[in-house]
């Protein structure tokens, strides 16, 4: 069987340095922080009291007619949403382009948990004046916590009836639900998916449950911008943050004949997994290594033709050691010559939706020609020897691109991008 060619059409963005994917590309171009003090919560007495957080942000005055979706969905759904039809409307598909059936939806996104004062208010009922028993928390909000229910909008809303795939695999979720949707079309199952990922933790929960694992900084509370240092020889741990980034992939033929912007195509998609401690990467590369050689691998892609890394770049201490090694091995004496950055300097770590950030700036950096910064990358690491683009963006003909996202638990997953004048 003939496997099917695929371009990136369309994105949508909402993340913490912007409420569109544009808004997104240029704060990352110029260096821009989203990192700030946590609003969500009051973290006063919080260890933890920032994260990179979506800003004056409302998806009701996007629906139109669709309003009362908004009852049934999460914050992180929220974004979803509004990513996913950003994405729509920037393909610019018109309805007769493709039949329901050849449209799919692949998101990567994390099962929603109830906080505390849902868990009191689940755990207690009162009666009414005549003796009817009241629940104090809705039945119906129950979906608010379900992983398919922004899915389910973007579906209705977008017209998608063909291959849905919803994936958990945490902070590679979003990579993945992208790699499954290239796979879908290579193989013919659709002709158009509609993928990339959502999350938003930034719950108290969330932010306690990460700082006692170690994994957050506590460092610059009083200058949140200069906390996310990945790469740097005094980084401490990540920031978390919160958004969605979404892109339309579609059929390369299909777009082509209809006259699509085409901003990249998707040549190489390879997964693996670390086998290794649950929440620390393996120093020696281990499974990262394997999904970046899987991915060139899929794509017929020699090593020296590429030109940029987005990194996963977390800013931990084992997690840049790892990908550092990881990047050494598999591209030998070529390493010292790629560009490496990454957005987690700027925007915090979007968790679910981290890898298909790293898409966005992949397929933006072979449009424009420029490759984002590594901010606060002020003190050289000698363990960290490679070019990771520090403090400005630079102007680079960038016509391919590996993508890196991995997850707590060791899930690896890696995308290799080009430009469609060079595949």
């Amino acid at each position: 069987m003939t496997s099917r060619r695929v371009a990136i059409t369309g994105l949508g963005a909402v993340t913490p340095v912007g409420n569109d994917a544009a808004t997104t590309w240029d704060s990352l171009v110029a260096g821009r922080s989203g990192v700030g003090p946590i609003t969500n919560f009051d973290a006063e007495t919080f260890p933890v009291k920032i994260a990179g957080t979506v800003k004056g942000f409302d998806l009701v005055d996007r629906l139109s007619d669709h309003r009362h979706l908004t009852r049934r969905l999460s914050r992180s759904g929220s974004f979803g949403v509004a990513a996913a039809l950003e994405a729509i409307e920037d393909a610019a598909f018109d309805e007769g382009d493709y039949e329901p059936g050849e449209r799919g939806i692949s998101m990567g996104a994390g099962v929603g948990r109830p906080d505390l004062q849902e868990l009191v208010e689940m755990s207690y009922t009162i009666k009414s004046s005549d003796g009817h028993v009241l629940a104090l928390q809705s039945p119906a909000s129950v979906l608010l916590r379900d992983q398919n229910v922004p899915v389910k909008s973007m579906a209705l809303l977008g017209g998608f009836e063909g291959p849905t795939v919803s994936v958990s695999t945490a902070c590679s979720a979003s990579a993945h639900a992208l790699g499954e949707a290239f796979r879908r079309i290579q193989e013919g199952d659709a002709k158009v998916m509609l993928a990339g990922g959502y999350d938003a933790l930034t719950t108290w929960f969330d932010v306690i449950g990460f700082g006692l694992l170690g994994a957050l900084t506590k460092d610059y509370p009083d200058e949140p911008e200069r906390a996310s240092r990945p790469f740097d020889a005094e980084r401490s741990g990540f920031v978390v943050g919160e958004g969605a980034v979404v892109a339309i992939l579609e059929e390369l033929e299909s777009a082509q004949a209809r006259g699509a912007h085409i901003y990249a195509e998707l040549v190489g998609y390879g997964s693996s997994m670390n086998a290794y401690r649950m929440t620390d990467p393996p120093p020696d590369g281990g499974g990262v290594t394997l999904a970046m050689q899987n991915t060139l691998d899929d794509a017929g892609a020699d090593p020296a033709e590429v030109d940029y890394v987005v990194a996963h770049g977390t800013s931990t201490p084992g997690n840049d050691i790892c990908e550092t090694t990881a990047i050494k091995q598999v591209f030998g004496d070529h390493a010292y010559e790629l560009a490496i950055s990454s957005p987690k300097s700027m925007t915090g770590h979007l968790t679910c939706a981290a890898g298909a950030l790293n898409v966005l700036v992949g397929a933006r950096a072979i449009q424009d020609g420029i490759v984002p910064p590594t901010i606060n990358l002020e003190h050289p690491d000698p363990k960290l020897d490679l070019d990771y683009v520090p403090h400005e963006a630079r102007r680079l003909d960038v016509d391919s691109v590996l993508v890196n996202s991995f997850a707590f638990g060791g899930t690896n997953a890696c995308l290799l991008l080009r430009c469609l004048e060079t595949s």
